[in-house]
């Protein structure tokens, strides 16, 4: 195996925490481009004219964690490498562990500093060039670009990957918004018990999973994770992978109680989505994603259906998605 440079962690006071601010009469977006490209706040005005926070606010303090922030990008791959080994092709790499479960964990590039690259009021541009960076937890050279747009009612988010090496690698990107189980006016508490969206997923199939991480295809549906029929996301806990959209229809999340309804349109690379309701927390997440947990292993395997994509010298991959909020 061969072992890469041990990516050092960063805390808070390591990093640039300055915010890009995007703004229109519906959204106000918080970018942090040297948290990697993440989130730091997404609010959206609602049709009583109050301001409420859509993603979880990040506290001032944990600007400089993507982890704890709103919103992160992982690329190149999605969620978890089983003991951080990657196969590909005959050769295996061993990555860092940086997950507590031993596993490397949400891509490589949420440690790293974007560069902004055009920025307007409603949009902004960001870019990572893994040349010349020591310690990136990803055997071969890549770069990525984020763009954050608003229009209107809509958000965009555009993600693209591009091989800069000289061999071929597989690769995958993904998203991680955490939403707001209940609509509070910004700058007050979340209520004691956390609400109950109701959440419309359109997947016809999922994943078994032992300790987060899949052993074969996408079979059925969890009961747990299966919202084909539009329910209230209760507090039973989920961290599930989901496959098999119907096309073109989007993933609805309804706060009923304010008559909000967030819909989520992605495009055909995102064959994945992973559902995850903690606790007793006031959030949840619903993230867009290429591929599978663990999926590179699969893929190596020969499974179908990983998401996982190879890119040669030079060739890009990129895919967007829209949270579209209606009142």
């Amino acid at each position: 195996m061969t072992a890469l440079q041990e990516v050092e962690a960063l805390t808070p006071l390591d990093v640039d925490t300055r915010i890009v601010t995007l703004r229109n009469d519906r959204w106000e977006l918080d970018v942090l481009p040297a948290t990697g490209a993440a989130l730091a706040g997404g609010r959206i005005r609602t049709s009583d004219g109050v301001w409420r926070d859509l993603l979880r606010p990040t506290r001032p303090t944990a600007t400089g964690e993507a982890e704890k922030c709103s919103s992160f990008p992982m690329v190149p791959w999605s969620n978890r490498i089983r003991d951080g080994v990657l196969p590909f092709r005959g050769r295996t790499w061993q990555l860092q562990r940086n997950g507590a479960d031993g596993t490397a964990i949400h891509g490589a590039a949420r440690h790293s500093a974007w560069t902004v690259t055009d920025q307007t009021e409603t949009r902004v541009v960001l870019e990572l060039d893994t040349t010349g960076l020591v310690g990136v937890n990803f055997p071969w050279r890549f770069r990525a670009q984020i763009t954050y747009a608003l229009s209107g009612h809509k958000l965009t988010v555009g993600t693209s990957v591009r091989n800069v090496d000289l061999e071929p690698f597989p690769a995958g990107f993904g998203h991680h918004p955490y939403l707001q189980r209940t609509l509070s006016p910004i700058g007050t508490s979340a209520p004691p018990t956390p609400g109950q969206p109701v959440l419309e997923v359109p997947a016809q199939k999922g994943y078994a999973l032992v300790n987060a991480l899949p052993s074969g295809p996408a079979g059925t549906v969890p009961q747990r994770a299966d919202f084909r029929v539009a329910r209230p996301l209760t507090s039973s806990f989920i961290d599930d992978v989901l496959t098999a959209w119907e096309p073109g229809a989007p993933v609805r999340i309804s706060y009923q109680d304010l008559g909000v309804n967030v819909d989520l349109h992605v495009d055909p690379v995102y064959a994945h989505l992973v559902l995850y309701a903690p606790r007793k927390r006031p959030y949840f997440a619903v993230e867009p994603v290429t591929n599978v947990n663990d999926g590179f292993a699969l893929h190596d395997a020969g499974v179908p259906g990983t998401g996982v994509f190879v890119l040669e010298p030079g060739e890009e991959r990129c895919g967007a998605f829209t949270l579209t909020v209606r009142t």
